[in-house]
């Protein structure tokens, strides 16, 4: 079931192809749900989710749409999937839900969605669209997951809410640092990790 090709497609995304990283996708939302682990986390699964299944959906009916409809089809099936994830989130998460607000909404726009289902699941069989869903979905997700460990314990001091750095530090005049909770700092910290993969990856650096 995981051929080499398969290997590539699921596993690429994580490193090699990110999304994020490589591709410049999802910039939005990495920026605006990454101060605190837990909603980043949630974040990042919803998206796996809505991205695998639209995938196979999209590849099982790819061969019955017609080409000067696709963009409208992919929207109705991704906006139909991000409205059961909110739902479900509403019903077993509603403190997450509340916090990730209109963002779960906004998957709809994530441009990594429409990108792989352009170019990948009108193209492909449902098994290995649904690998590159996942694939994609997992290297977003792990760059939010990031971002957010370093914002939530350095800008707060604290891990999924819990206190992680010791009280004696702050007694000796550790002080968190506000600056990472604010927007602009999640930037920079993806601009960070960006070049931290380009330098170990030295084929993605332009010529």
């Amino acid at each position: 079931m995981l051929s080499k090709r398969n290997k590539e497609v699921l596993f690429n995304p994580l490193s090699k192809d990110n999304p994020v990283l490589v591709q410049i996708l999802g910039i939005c939302s990495t920026l605006a749900v990454t101060a605190n682990l837990e909603p980043a986390i949630v974040m990042g699964i919803s998206v796996i989710a809505v991205l695998a299944f639209s995938n196979v959906i999209i590849s099982l009916i790819r061969k019955t749409i017609p080409a000067s409809i696709r963009i409208i089809v992919q929207l109705v099936v991704v906006a139909t999937l991000v409205i059961m994830v909110q739902q479900f989130l509403i019903a077993y998460d509603y403190d997450v839900s509340k916090q990730l607000s209109v963002f779960i909404g906004l998957i709809i726009t994530n441009c990594i969605l429409m990108g792989r289902l352009e170019a990948f699941a009108l193209n492909n069989r449902p098994w290995e669209s649904f690998l590159d869903g996942i694939g994609n979905g997992l290297g977003y997700a792990a760059i939010l997951v990031i971002v957010a460990f370093f914002r939530e314990l350095l800008g707060s001091g604290t891990l999924f809410g819990f206190q992680v750095i010791p009280q004696f530090c702050y007694d000796h005049g550790y002080m968190n640092n506000g600056l990472m909770i604010l927007p602009p700092m999640a930037l920079i910290t993806v601009a960070c990790i960006i070049w931290v993969h380009r330098a170990r990856n030295k084929e993605l650096q332009e010529s």
